[in-house]
């Protein structure tokens, strides 16, 4: 007999809307909008509220497996819909629509996951809205979003909206060391994770978080407000961003010679590897943004150290120097922009800390 576990038993600091989505489960309506930045839990919260709905019902060993399986995002009745970048497009809408309509495969119910919408296309929210009005009757819709942005209100209006608390550091912190880490340790991958649980897991065993930390934090006082400087800085910048990603893109290989010594095993010919290729490609582009943003986290977090130590400097250009790296987290956040381009053009506008 498998163990029962509990699905939401990953969320930290999001009580208020575990309690909604655990009442959920007795009563489930057609869909659901988790509304919080990515790192807050949401995508947690979704397999949690997956969890439950797949496995009600059940007798306990099968509910047991049921719950599992849609804890790893594996069950067959749970479906995920991931946007190429941040903008919900027509063809991921249609995508998610098409799947909606699918008859489960091993219960009554079906679950479609939608993440990642920072923004949408209007004829996706049409065709989005449209299925959510009228949704299939074995289908539970739930859809992430960063924030409720205007395009999403009528989408919202639709669905039962649970709006996500921000983690504290010091809460994901005392989880590390329950799991083992050092306090010290635990401490900073908190503070780096952004209150993401499993970034916090993986950036325990980082040994090079701290040297990437620092290399951003050194920024503000290495600038000379020429270009030169400015160009190496990216570029340097950038190559801590290739070693941050090096544990993922690890991950990754194992998973693929995983499937495809089962595929070998079963006879078939790379089941699935197509698919798993295309979800480590958008993780690495995910893994990719919030090292980005870490880096300016903690930049940003140099020059604010600065205006409350009161350094001899220009309390006008050090405020504007925050304002301009929040423009650059805002732009990776919600647009597409040529990274080389952002960084350089940002930092020729950071003065330097002497």
């Amino acid at each position: 007999m498998e163990t029962a576990v509990d699905p939401f038993a990953d969320v930290l600091g999001q009580e208020r809307a575990v309690a909604q989505l655990r009442a959920a489960v007795e009563a489930p309506v057609h869909a659901y909008l988790l509304v919080g930045p990515q790192g807050w839990g949401a995508r947690a919260l979704a397999r949690g509220l997956a969890a439950g709905l797949l496995a009600a019902g059940l007798d306990p060993d099968d509910a047991a497996r049921a719950r599992r399986l849609a804890l790893a995002e594996h069950h067959a009745d749970l479906v995920v819909v991931e946007p190429e970048g941040t903008l919900l497009r027509d063809v991921e809408a249609g995508r998610l629509i098409r799947l909606a309509h699918r008859t489960p495969v091993e219960g009554a119910r079906k679950v479609v996951l939608g993440t990642g919408f920072a923004a949408a296309t209007p004829k996706a929210v049409a065709q989005l809205l449209k299925v959510i009005e009228e949704p299939p009757a074995s289908t539970v819709f739930v859809l992430l979003a960063d924030e409720l942005i205007p395009e999403l209100v009528t989408i919202a209006s639709r669905c039962t909206t649970v709006e996500l608390d921000p983690v504290p550091d010091a809460l994901l912190a005392a989880r590390l060391v329950d799991d083992g880490a050092e306090p010290a340790v635990a401490e900073r991958a908190a503070r780096a994770a952004g209150g993401d649980l499993d970034r916090a897991r993986a950036l325990v065993g980082d040994e090079r978080l701290a040297l990437r930390l620092d290399a951003w934090s050194a920024v503000a006082v290495t600038l000379d407000g020429t270009g030169h400087t400015a160009w190496r800085l990216v570029g340097e910048l950038q190559a801590t961003v290739v070693d941050a990603l090096a544990h993922h893109e690890a991950g990754h290989k194992a998973e693929l010679d995983a499937l495809d010594a089962r595929a070998a095993e079963r006879g078939e010919r790379g089941s699935g590897r197509k698919e798993l290729v295309e979800h480590h490609k958008r993780a690495l582009r995910r893994a990719r943004t919030l090292e980005l943003r870490l880096g300016l986290a903690t930049l940003a977090a140099r020059y604010r150290d600065a205006l409350v130590a009161g350094v001899d400097a220009d309390r006008a250009a050090l405020v504007g120097a925050v304002a301009a790296i929040d423009a650059a987290v805002e732009a990776l956040a919600l647009r597409n922009p040529n990274e080389t381009l952002l960084l350089q053009a940002l930092l020729l506008r950071l003065p330097t800390l002497r």
